[in-house]
């Protein structure tokens, strides 16, 4: 399979319009927001601590994230975004992050401003670096990219929540003149605050749009006409699988079987985790001979 790569996220975010971008948090995840047929996929911070039965309170280390990152770029076509973090450390660590990632095949990375260890944008008792601590951070995440491990720059600041809303501003309008390729405010919390935002800010800006959080929930309609290129879509997959495993494990227990409207067919359930492009591959190499005894 042929990965799209940060030329691909790039001409996408030259084209008009809002483009959606739901989460996932492992391969098979990301496969299904490919298959619906969505131009760009995220892998949340979040949501792969979920996945590995953890909080996203900065449990999750660089490697393990890595690994993450690597097994969904090999399975996707459409450009793919990875969440890193805070760098995992000091700019150095956060250039060797970027490089990582790129070499892993993801379009982009996000990097932010949180204090180690980081944790979800909408929960409680966040803290961020000071505002030079941040830049530097991006200034190395682009000079990685522009040292080889080509990769656009997410840069995100979770300083509404810390130090207002200005100070977030700012802060976003500091990274674009450091050169990311885009800027993330997380939580503002209304849409007049991210209106100024988007005024305020040049270049593509992201929407994080997740349902019971501090940012309103807009249509993508109107993400648009305030000036957003991404709506992000952080949790409606993992939320999605939690809702089903629960109900299908309700079903097993009360009477052997989950519902009905839970259950694949076998063969669509072996289409699904790639067993006919495996039958597709393996009868290219077949010989007449594969089934003789070795001499």
């Amino acid at each position: 399979m042929r990965r799209a790569g940060p030329a691909a996220l790039r001409a996408l975010l030259r084209k008009p319009g809002i483009h959606l971008m739901p989460c996932a948090h492992d391969a098979l995840s990301a496969r299904l927001i490919q298959e619906a047929g969505f131009p760009l996929a995220f892998v949340s911070g979040f949501a792969t601590s979920a996945a590995h039965g953890l909080p996203d309170t900065g449990l999750m280390c660089y490697a393990e994230m890595l690994g993450t990152m690597r097994s969904v770029a090999e399975q996707l076509s459409i450009p793919v975004i990875g969440d890193g973090d805070t760098g995992y450390g000091n700019p150095l660590n956060a250039k060797r992050t970027v490089a990582g990632y790129a070499r892993a095949g993801l379009a982009g990375i996000m990097i932010e401003d949180q204090l180690a260890p980081k944790r979800c944008g909408h929960t409680r008792d966040k803290r961020v670096v000071g505002r030079a601590e941040a830049v530097a951070r991006v200034r190395a995440a682009v000079d990685a990219a522009k040292e080889g491990d080509d990769i656009l720059i997410m840069a995100r600041t979770d300083a509404r929540a810390t130090d207002g809303l200005h100070e977030a501003i700012d802060r976003c309008a500091a990274f674009a003149d450091a050169g990311a390729d885009i800027t993330f405010l997380e939580a503002p919390r209304s849409a007049d605050e991210m209106r100024e935002y988007c005024a305020a800010v040049p270049g593509p800006k992201m929407a994080n749009l997740l349902a019971g959080g501090l940012t309103p929930v807009l249509p993508p309609a109107e993400l648009e006409q305030i000036g957003y290129a991404i709506a992000a879509y952080p949790l409606d997959l993992l939320n999605a699988s939690i809702v089903a495993m629960r109900a299908a494990l309700a079903g097993l227990k009360d009477g052997g079987r989950p519902p009905a409207h839970l259950a694949l067919p076998f063969d669509e359930l072996q289409t699904v985790v790639g067993f006919d492009a495996y039958y597709a591959e393996e009868a290219r190499y077949r010989t007449d001979d594969a089934d003789a005894p070795a001499r």
